[in-house]
């Protein structure tokens, strides 16, 4: 048996470790002879391990077992999608990404025009109007997931969950602004990426992946000389910092970090976590709640993180969801000690899910 060293935009469900993978201080994060599962590829990305070694056979094939894949019900967003205001958002939603294209359009690595940020701000204003609050925005995103146009998408989503978060924290509207905005340009950095790199469906080599981690740098130097809050900037190059010094472009530690960063970066791993992708299906969004509850502590500011999750858990309280045991109940309480195993009903029964650990929430229905 061999091994190869692959990126881990590369990792499929159902390949085998073939090296103990660790982070920071030998913190130990999969260990050899593990199978990937799609839980684990999140858990890769949340810890900034860009490669990893797995196993091959003697003819340089991957060994890969044969990955059971969760058969989610979209039921859950069907039910959304039929709703007058849920048509509103959408037309708004992707009126929206096409001026927001021509807004940000680059030529020669610069952009074409200076950044409106009265217009762009105003423009996403016709979405939020098709909203009734943070909850509300959370259910329209849920059915936006599988947008072809992944950047824009990605960034819009973003955008408005940092909004919703603006208004968790009691920000003042001034401070919503930004950090909306801020959101909404995080990565435009990836916009000065080749189009051929980016939308590659075979192996980035490691030259191509370096081009993409650099965006933060590169969108930070197109946003320089605008007009722009210092934090939207800023937010643009340190989402992808951590406070623990593991990420990049400059390994900044704790307050170093802005905390427009810190917020954007939350929200960008989490939308990134529950939108589906080439190599894995959308997560669950108490399954990407549960990584941050485990080991977001360790990469974000506490204060932040407990907000985000404390209202994030509410946003599906009398939601119907699927059990691991395949049983169908209601979310009807919150444990704040144990935001991602809330109290279900199944029919007459009440299921405290904080006391049952092999008993987890598989999916919104």
């Amino acid at each position: 048996m061999d091994k190869k060293k692959i990126l881990t935009e590369e990792a499929i469900p159902g390949m085998i470790v073939a090296e103990d993978i660790y982070g920071l201080q030998d913190y130990l994060i999969i260990s050899a002879g593990t199978e990937i599962t799609n839980h684990s590829i999140t858990r890769l990305k949340f810890y900034a391990i860009h490669e990893f070694y797995i196993m091959v056979n003697d003819e340089g094939e991957t060994e890969q077992k044969k990955a059971i894949e969760e058969n989610f019900s979209d039921s859950y967003s069907e039910h959304i999608k039929k709703t007058p205001e849920f048509k509103k958002f959408q037309e708004a939603f992707q009126k929206f990404n096409e001026d927001f294209k021509k807004q940000v359009s680059i030529i020669s690595g610069k952009l074409k025009e200076p950044i409106n940020e009265k217009k762009l701000f105003s423009s996403m204003k016709s979405i939020l109007d098709n909203t009734r609050n943070g909850i509300h925005i959370m259910h329209m995103m849920h059915c936006m997931r599988d947008s072809d146009d992944v950047t824009y998408t990605h960034s819009l989503n973003v955008a408005l969950l940092c909004n919703a978060f603006g208004h968790w924290l009691k920000y003042s509207e001034e401070d919503i602004h930004a950090l909306t905005l801020a959101g909404l340009l995080h990565d435009i950095g990836k916009l000065t990426v080749p189009s051929a790199i980016m939308m590659k469906p075979s192996t980035l080599t490691p030259m191509e992946f370096e081009l993409i981690k650099n965006h933060p740098k590169e969108g930070y130097l197109l946003l320089e000389s605008e007009k722009l809050d210092k934090r939207i900037k800023l937010a643009v190059l340190q989402h992808h910092e951590r406070i623990d010094g593991t990420g990049y472009p400059k390994g900044l530690m704790d307050n170093d970090i802005d905390n427009f960063a810190q917020i954007v970066s939350i929200v960008d791993i989490y939308v990134a976590m529950i939108s589906p992708r080439i190599y894995r299906r959308a997560n669950c969004p108490f399954e990407a709640m549960s990584v941050f509850e485990q080991e977001g502590f360790r990469k974000f500011k506490p204060e932040f993180i407990l907000i985000f999750l404390e209202n994030m858990a509410n946003i599906y309280v009398n939601c119907t969801v699927r059990l691991s045991d395949e049983r169908i109940g209601e979310i009807v309480m919150i444990d704040s000690r144990n935001i991602t195993k809330p109290m279900v009903k199944v029919g007459e029964e009440f299921v405290d899910l904080s006391k049952q650990k092999d008993l987890f929430i598989r999916e919104l229905i």
